[in-house]
């Protein structure tokens, strides 16, 4: 077959029809019960109708202080199915480290605007603890796949973007409004950009070779970056005065580790200029006392609640069930409750209809349950 003849292809995904094609209802009734995109990944992983996946494009080092934990930025091009993110976002991403089951973690994008399939980067620390950020910054190569959920978050940028806007921000707080800061330049923003973060050291400065660059441009964006450890001054109210005279009425984002956010909201006592973000574990709702027992009753197997998600306690059994995501957005984990009542384990809502449709991987029991595994 010729190169003509060949159908089109962007990102290693079929355009238009065939993306039709994959979404429709007859066709997922043909895969069911594991859906098209099971089918497309043994094909190619960047192959996807409805879930989004990524490839690991680069990983470029930012941050390498011998004795502390490394920081790098993660270029990734994603399926056809990401719709592209506002600065300021983050998502969920998922990897399976050395054939484990799937962990996900929230990373912002640390990139401008991206559109339908564009390529992002996510901007990461190595936590020591983490698995998923370890495995990223010293593993991951050029072809690692990763699994995404879209983005999400309104921390963002308004459309109309403000005459004088002021960052605010210290640790890998940088990554969103760096990624505004590149999506004003981008704009060609032409007001006044204040950007003030705060690292441990010059050493341990992200972007530093990128943000030295902005600071000498003279595009109206004065840069400040400040080292406590160097007797640079913290965030007070005299401090922010007279770097940005009446900063209580410019539009503020301000991101980094909570010390840093609580010093700033006292400085701006209330004022509604302020927008920001904290560094806080991903919202779990409290499972409480595990009581009563969960039958699966296709499989005829039956155990005491761990409080474990349905999923985690079907897969300590031995069962197999289908699953995607694992963050409760792929859907592919869908399973029939007949009897009980379970609670989302990200929201802490709980339901106790019978012979519902719930996914498995983000529902856990709250006493006896029966379900379709």
């Amino acid at each position: 077959m010729s190169t003509t003849d060949a159908p089109a292809m962007r990102s290693g995904q079929p355009l238009a029809l065939g993306q039709r094609l994959l979404r429709s209802r007859v066709l997922a009734a043909l895969a069911s019960p594991h859906g098209v995109d099971r089918y497309l990944e043994q094909v190619n992983p960047m192959w996807a109708a409805h879930e989004v996946r990524a490839k690991v494009v680069d990983v470029h080092r930012e941050v390498d202080v011998p004795g502390h934990p490394p920081v790098a930025t993660i270029t990734l091009q994603p399926t056809s199915t990401w719709r592209g993110h506002r600065a300021g976002q983050h998502v969920q991403l998922g990897v399976e480290v050395h054939g484990a089951r799937r962990t996900t973690r929230v990373f912002t994008v640390s990139s401008p605007d991206s559109r339908h399939g564009d390529r992002f980067t996510i901007t990461l620390r190595a936590n020591p603890d983490g698995v998923v950020s370890r495995f990223l910054v010293e593993e991951a190569t050029p072809g690692t796949i990763v699994h995404l959920s879209q983005a999400e978050g309104d921390f963002v940028l308004p459309d109309r973007v403000p005459e004088h806007v002021l960052f605010l921000s210290g640790g890998s707080g940088i990554t969103p409004v760096m990624s505004m800061l590149r999506s004003l330049q981008r704009r060609t923003h032409r007001g006044r950009v204040t950007f003030v973060h705060y690292a441990q050291s010059p050493e341990h400065q992200i972007f530093a070779d990128e943000l030295d660059r902005v600071r000498r441009s003279g595009d109206g964006i004065d840069v400040h970056l400040l080292h406590p450890e160097l007797g640079d001054p913290n965030l007070s109210p005299a401090f922010l005065e007279r770097l940005v005279p009446g900063y209580r009425d410019v539009p503020t984002w301000a991101c980094g580790p909570a010390p840093l956010i609580e010093a700033v909201q006292a400085a701006y006592d209330g004022s509604e200029a302020l927008r920001v973000e904290y560094f806080k574990p991903p919202r779990v709702a409290d499972a409480g006392t595990a009581e009563g027992s969960v039958a699966f009753s296709r499989s005829g197997k039956e155990a005491p609640n761990t409080g474990a998600s349905l999923l985690e306690q079907a897969e300590a059994l031995g069962l197999k069930p289908e699953f995607g995501c694992r963050m409760g957005i792929c859907f592919s984990c869908t399973s029939r409750k007949s009897e009980g009542t379970v609670r989302n384990v990200l929201t802490g809502e709980e339901s106790s209809l019978p012979d519902e449709d719930i996914r498995i991987c983000v529902s856990a029991p709250v006493g006896d349950c029966v379900v379709d595994v």
